[in-house]
């Protein structure tokens, strides 16, 4: 009798501790690197196409009735350029969820409010500027909440990154080349 019963304790035992271990690697999630690897996937995706297929190909004047400009606003016909697209996106999902934020920052802004605000994001962006293809992962605490903060290369594919960027009167750095790294995608998502 002892025997059966410590077989059906033990058999009990486990059971429980199956279903608890299941419960709680149910209630932790998707890792937080998982998250904002494949945020960052998306986001590079629709980047680089709109880049490539949109920007390259209107040119620096514009083809026909549209014309990438940093003032778009206020031209008639004017498209948005890739970092002002990027920003929109942004801003529209900020409206949407609080579950993370995004940001394209750079160490060589054209424009200063797309530099590094936070300890974290400077060290991230000069991390991946030093180390070509590398992500950087980190926590930070802002205010009282602790977040992971991710950041990824945002890199120069098309001779309109280049040009734009080269050639912009208010642009701290003027050699940029294909392939390298022009400044980061900061994700960010609370703990």
């Amino acid at each position: 009798m002892k025997k059966a019963a410590l077989i059906a304790t033990l058999i009990t035992t486990v059971i429980t501790l199956t279903a608890c271990k299941e419960e709680t690697e149910a209630k932790a999630g998707i890792d937080p690197k998982v998250y904002t690897d494949s945020l960052f996937a998306v986001m590079k995706a629709d980047r680089s196409n709109y880049t490539k297929l949109i920007i390259q190909r209107l040119g620096p004047n514009g083809a026909g009735a549209i014309k990438p400009d940093e003032h778009w606003e206020d031209i008639e016909n004017g498209a948005l350029l890739p970092a002002q697209m990027f920003r929109a996106g942004a801003e529209a999902v900020a409206t949407m969820t609080d579950d993370f934020t995004y940001s394209l920052q750079s160490l060589w802004p054209i424009n200063k409010q797309n530099a590094p605000k936070t300890p974290a994001e400077e060290a991230g962006l000069k991390y991946i500027a030093e180390n070509p293809g590398e992500n950087y992962y980190g926590e930070e605490t802002l205010g009282d909440v602790t977040y992971y903060t991710a950041v990824y290369p945002d890199v120069a594919v098309s001779p309109a990154c280049t040009g734009c960027h080269n050639d912009h009167k208010d642009s701290p750095k003027t050699d940029f080349k294909i392939g390298e790294v022009m400044g980061g995608v900061v994700i960010r998502v609370p703990l």
